[in-house]
């Protein structure tokens, strides 16, 4: 994490966050996901200071498949708030997600991400699906020390002059509050089972104007 930190230097004893990947309520939940593809993981950001920053994760884009369109991600705020901040592979447009326990978030092709706890004293808690056919690669985010913003402690978005002209943040909220509940329905374990709602983690581009419906403002 050191790396892609505002401060570098910034000293910390305990773990940042916690992953659990991979995990189902009951063997025949595990099965379907992973005869489909898909996993369902949990991660828990308790609240930090780092040295003047908010607790986050490291950061990191996904691949193509094999139609050339980037994979999705679909997130659940399970406890706390959260700060999905979003990146395109162009670097053309920087979108802050600010969620809530019970939002569900999607993050569309081509987009880099980052998650932040933004609560001084209240643990994040989520939960996301994503297809298993591919690997996060984290190597532009350590590169680039970060994302193209940090997000200072007292709630200021500090450009990382690791980057070059980058646009402002636009401030966007959960997906499931514009308009795409024919995909978007909570709670996400709930759709576990359904094919048809999650396919479109595997086959984006079948989903192009729902991905272009969810970046507007």
């Amino acid at each position: 994490m050191r790396s892609v930190l505002f401060d570098p230097q910034c000293r910390c004893s305990a773990p940042l966050y916690f992953m659990y990947r991979d995990m189902a309520k009951s063997v025949t939940d595990w099965q379907w996901l992973h005869e489909h593809h898909l996993r369902y993981d949990l991660t828990v950001i308790p609240p930090r200071n780092l040295c003047g920053e908010r607790v986050k994760t490291k950061g990191h884009y996904h691949p193509k498949n094999a139609a050339g369109v980037g994979f999705p991600e679909i997130y659940e705020v399970l406890e706390g708030e959260a700060h999905y901040l979003l990146q395109s592979c162009t670097l053309d447009d920087v979108v802050l997600i600010a969620a809530n326990a019970g939002d569900l978030v999607i993050i569309p092709p081509d987009y880099g991400h980052i998650t932040i706890n933004p609560s001084p004293n209240q643990t994040l808690s989520m939960a996301n699906i994503v297809s298993t056919a591919f690997e996060s690669m984290y190597g532009e985010y350590e590169a680039q020390h970060g994302a193209a913003y940090y997000e200072l402690s007292d709630g200021a978005l500090l450009r990382n002059p690791a980057y070059g002209s980058v646009p402002p943040v636009r401030n966007l909220g959960p997906s499931c509050r514009r308009g795409t509940q024919r995909i978007c329905k909570g709670p996400l374990y709930d759709l576990v089972g359904n094919q048809d709602a999650l396919a479109f983690l595997n086959v984006p581009e079948q989903y192009r104007p729902v991905f272009e419906a969810l970046l507007k403002d």
